[in-house]
């Protein structure tokens, strides 16, 4: 059985939902792969994406944002993460290196981890990177506030760039020369959309939409509003501790029962935050998004652009989402078609590529 480590950035979890969805792809392949998850990314959420035999290593490999809430970064404490993660420790990186040839991995792949890259220098294996941002990139719009960023965007971009192989997934904000360039990258559904609306005990005569910050935690002062609706059931996954009925709405806690591809694809809509892997579900669905951006993140712009140009959908401030305003749109949204999708998974395309030049001889 070859071993393939994949090192798996923790900030939110779009990085790791894309991550997962690329091992499942090279599972189902047939490939006798067993992955080593090193990522502070919690283990169940990879135990409930995948069904691959993977080990799982906890290990800061990355630092991304600090965030204060789901739309706001917290600036100053992401430049102490940093400060304290860069730049690596060569002994650190050496003992991390010995215990991927212990290991006995074939390659790393880092999404969008720079550890993993650097640690796969050491090791002396090769090392894939899949993108659709690099770290380097996001942080060069934060110099004018604070210059002291200006080394770690330097030591990053050398390290992004000696990845031996690049991998840029759709929607790409900083198109380079890839080795790959795939259609947006999402885990797939698991179970039938009328199963799901069914466990929901949504009727066969009502919308249903989905309510969704990702991988946060969120708590919605709009809750009441939603009764003035009483013909659309609203699903909010994370909006509480526990699952539980009020009126035409369901919140479901953090972690629950309900695999978020499959609420997406069960839905109607989805409102919510323009994330990676809500964002790729999404697409994958062809649902319509009333899509909620992140101020002061330079990757919001590229992905409205994408939802303009591949989705269906329109953008909802956040002031308009926080306070519930955008309930008032919902019928539009309902009202925008739902698209058929035929463009291929990126899970598969990456899962190929890893395939052909990895692991051809060893399947």
């Amino acid at each position: 059985m070859k071993r393939i480590a994949f090192f798996v950035s923790p900030h939110g979890f779009g990085h790791a939902a894309r991550a997962a969805a690329v091992m499942q792809a090279v599972s189902d392949g047939k490939a006798t792969v067993e992955f080593d998850i090193f990522t502070t990314v919690p283990s169940w959420f990879f135990q409930d994406s995948m069904t691959a035999p993977f080990v799982y290593h906890e290990l800061l490999t990355d630092v991304g944002l600090a965030q204060n809430t789901a739309f706001h970064a917290d600036l100053p404490q992401t430049l102490r993460n940093l400060n304290a993660f860069l730049p690596f420790d060569k002994s650190y990186i050496t003992d991390i290196a010995l215990n991927i040839k212990r290991l006995d991995s074939c390659l790393i792949v880092s999404d969008i981890s720079p550890m993993g890259i650097r640690v796969a220098r050491e090791a002396g294996i090769p090392s894939v990177l899949i993108e659709n941002f690099t770290w380097d990139w996001i942080y060069h719009q934060y110099i004018d506030s604070d210059t002291r960023f200006g080394s770690h965007i330097a030591y990053l971009r050398d390290l992004f760039i000696s990845a031996d192989y690049h991998i840029q997934t759709e929607p790409v904000c900083s198109p380079g020369d890839p080795d790959l360039k795939t259609s947006p990258v999402s885990r797939k559904v698991k179970t039938p959309a009328d199963r799901i609306r069914r466990q929901l005990n949504i009727p066969d005569t009502a919308k249903m939409v989905l309510v969704t910050t990702g991988g946060i935690r969120q708590s919605y002062e709009f809750l009441y509003k939603l009764k003035h609706l009483p013909d659309i059931r609203f699903v909010l996954p994370g909006a509480g501790p526990n699952l539980e009925y009020r009126d035409n709405y369901l919140i479901l806690p953090h972690r629950s029962d309900y695999y978020h591809p499959d609420l997406v694809n069960a839905a109607d809509a989805v409102v919510g935050k323009a994330g990676y892997s809500t964002l790729s579900e999404i697409y994958q669905a062809g649902v319509p998004f009333g899509y909620v951006l992140r101020s002061n993140f330079r990757e919001s712009k590229p992905l409205a652009a994408f939802i303009a140009g591949e989705m269906t959908g329109f953008a909802i401030t956040e002031s308009d989402f926080s306070s519930g305003k955008w309930i008032s749109q919902t019928a539009n949204l309902l009202c925008m078609k739902r698209l058929k999708r035929m463009a291929v998974n990126g899970s598969d395309q990456i899962a190929d590529f890893i395939r052909q030049h990895f692991l051809q001889h060893h399947a």
